[in-house]
């Protein structure tokens, strides 16, 4: 017979094993830079500027969580990683998380032990076509070759969405957007099918954009956002709490301009709350006061990284949609800060 104490013992070993007492914001404070996984290249969410810097909505969000930490978004080293082996460098701890256009689904949560820390852009699945091809709905698309990335949530949207419709198609297997692109604009595929938002970012850098046309479907739901491994929940914490501050941000009116006066004190409770001059929400996390205002300093509150990046204004030109705040008909909504 086992005793009561033998399966106890054997619990806390499992749970020491499985790395449920690791601490990653520990580990990240005395390397003095967090490590961040992101794309391999995506205009608008992750590219590299004539001084080899990463920039971007998704590397934002990186330079955010150092902020939080170090009260210096330059504190963070960028790992290039492609689909393929993303989820493989988190969980080898190669990198402490990872922020690229990923999909929150059941299966990542709960098979591949990622935990997601929020919802930093509402997407869905699309289609890229050239306008010489003369399609003008994905119904069209019958006996189409569709350039598709290994190792996505888009392939078995695809598959899918074929099989329900009744029509046939030859998969282009890519690793890369940059590949995406190439075998897109050399004819390997008449069809590009990722994110509507990624195909907007593909789209941007064509020598001529207006010859290619976004089809109106959108065959999927792909809540995108960045992620750490399960089994650290202080460090989930940190991840989506500073996205929730950028969230919270928005709707409260800080902003990157204005962060540092309001930080003295104003009439509303949140607000002070949110940058550090009530309460100690900063020492709940294990970080500084001034966590959020140093996060939101970074490269601004939501709709300030949005609108730099990817908004109305820049080559891509997404509209917010879904992404915009609850107050404004969309999704995005923050927990209160209290």
């Amino acid at each position: 017979m086992i005793s009561k104490f033998a399966l106890g013992a054997a619990a806390v070993a499992s749970f020491y094993a499985s790395g449920a007492l690791a601490n990653t914001l520990d580990d990240v404070k005395a390397r003095g830079q967090l490590n961040c996984g992101i794309s391999t290249g995506l205009v608008g969410f992750a590219t590299q500027d004539a001084n080899g810097d990463w920039e971007g909505f998704d590397v934002a969000i990186c330079r955010a969580v150092a902020a939080a930490i170090f009260g210096d978004p330059t504190a963070v080293q960028f790992s290039p990683v492609t689909n393929k082996v993303r989820f493989e460098v988190l969980n080898s701890g190669e990198i402490d998380m990872l922020s690229r256009n990923t999909t929150w689904t059941y299966s990542r949560d709960v098979d591949l032990k990622l935990e997601f820390g929020g919802v930093n852009y509402y997407d869905g699945q699309g289609f890229l076509v050239p306008k010489a091809l003369d399609v003008t709905s994905a119904g069209q698309l019958d006996g189409a070759t569709v350039c598709i990335q290994s190792g996505t949530t888009t392939e078995l949207n695809l598959a899918d969405f074929f099989r329900i419709n009744g029509i046939s198609y030859e998969p282009v297997p890519i690793t890369t957007a940059a590949e995406a692109t190439q075998q897109y604009l050399a004819g390997a595929c008449d069809v590009y099918t990722t994110d509507a938002s990624g195909l907007a970012a593909t789209r941007a850098s064509f020598a001529d954009p207006s010859a290619h046309i976004i089809l109106p479907e959108i065959i999927s739901k792909e809540p995108l956002g960045p992620l750490a491994r399960h089994g650290d929940n202080e460090w989930g914490d940190v991840i989506r709490w500073t996205l929730n501050a950028l969230i919270a941000a928005e709707e409260l009116g800080v902003t990157s301009t204005n962060a540092e006066e309001l930080s003295a004190g104003t009439d509303n409770p949140e607000v002070n709350r949110l940058l550090g001059s009530e309460g100690d929400l900063g020492a709940m996390l294990g970080l500084s006061p001034d966590w959020a205002k140093n996060a939101i300093l970074a490269g601004g509150n939501y709709a300030e990284i949005f609108d730099t990046y990817i908004g109305p204004e820049t080559p891509i030109g997404l509209a917010r949609g879904l992404n915009a705040q609850w107050t404004d008909g969309g999704l995005l909504y923050a927990p209160p800060f209290r």
